[in-house]
């Protein structure tokens, strides 16, 4: 049996509205519409996996309210395995979405469990992640917890896939135990305390090497529309060209291209570069549908999709 990817991270439920546009600080306006969907980073990285076929193990926490069964049920029926996934006293993590006509969105995350994700919780589930193919990881769960995982992975010799979202900047203790580093515009510029104007396909080279030089071994910058530029120790520096879609809701986008890049390096044998355009195929497919689990493509959906991308470039 293939080892599983493993998982470390949030589950919330999202409350997503709809409106025509992000109001500024200030501003009320009002909503098309409003709809509830199974996420939290982690969650929807695991579901992105599972999605594709390969087995994947979610180590994560829960509340005592309506909403925690919800969501350990929306993982079982992806065929994430919940076994590491534990109940607390008080609410399940929620998150407050805005979704904009243009696909664009503002999100607010109240941690409630997750904030229960402490470091003896990694050293409680330490044989299932050092039995791991790969980790995946956010910044959705207590600072202290994911600082732990970080050296635990390195410890164990398992490549660690740390999502940096929400932002903040991580000592290079920490990124020197980071396989892969996969921000997008917003979180390297958090990073690097770069200027509102973010990062570019054309600054990207720069933003990576800078990246790379705070300690961790490999970076791939998720840059949207303009695709993901990869760069590291032993890794080729590559821009991979997304593939051209109609946005309907980017939630939960940078979690596809995660868990695709993961599972098509882990379990279809696929070198660096190969694994990025595939995860870029994911994530492309899922901004083209609603919600952030429910947006997350199958294998079979994910081959057909970059079968017609790359038919229809020159």
């Amino acid at each position: 049996m293939p080892k599983s990817i493993v998982v470390i991270g949030s589950l919330n439920l999202d409350l997503v509205a709809r409106v025509d546009r992000i109001p500024v600080p200030g501003e009320t306006i009002i909503g098309l519409d409003f709809e509830t969907y199974s996420g939290g980073k982690g969650a929807n990285q695991a579901t992105a996996v599972a999605r594709l076929g390969a087995p994947v193990k979610m180590i994560g926490k829960l509340g005592s309210d309506a909403f925690a069964n919800q969501l350990r049920d929306g993982l079982e029926k992806s065929g994430v395995d919940t076994s590491c996934v534990e109940n607390v006293a008080g609410a399940s993590g929620t998150a407050l979405i805005e979704s904009s006509a243009d696909g664009e969105n503002s999100i607010v995350v109240i941690p409630g469990a997750n904030a229960h994700l402490l470091p003896e919780d990694i050293d409680r589930y330490r044989r299932e992640i050092e039995q791991a193919a790969i980790i995946l990881a956010q910044l959705e769960i207590p600072r202290e917890t994911t600082e732990h995982l970080a050296h635990v992975a390195r410890s164990a010799g398992v490549p660690l896939l740390l999502d940096p979202a929400p932002a903040y900047r991580l000592s290079r203790a920490v990124l020197s135990c980071v396989t892969w580093l996969t921000p997008n515009e917003t979180e390297t510029r958090l990073l690097l305390g770069l200027n509102p104007d973010g990062v570019s396909s054309h600054s990207a080279p720069e933003a990576a090497a800078r990246l790379l030089d705070m300690g961790s071994r490999s970076v791939i910058l998720k840059l949207g529309a303009q695709g993901v530029y990869l760069a590291g120790q032993e890794v080729e520096p590559a821009a991979i060209e997304a593939c051209e879609v109609e946005v309907v809701d980017s939630t939960g986008a940078g979690d596809a291209f995660n868990g695709a890049f993961a599972f098509a390096m882990v379990h279809r044998g696929m070198e660096v570069h190969e694994a990025a355009a595939f995860a870029c195929g994911a994530a492309a497919l899922s901004v083209t549908r609603a919600g952030a689990q429910a947006s997350m493509p199958t294998l079979e959906e994910c081959e057909l999709f970059l079968g017609r991308c790359r038919a229809s470039r020159p």
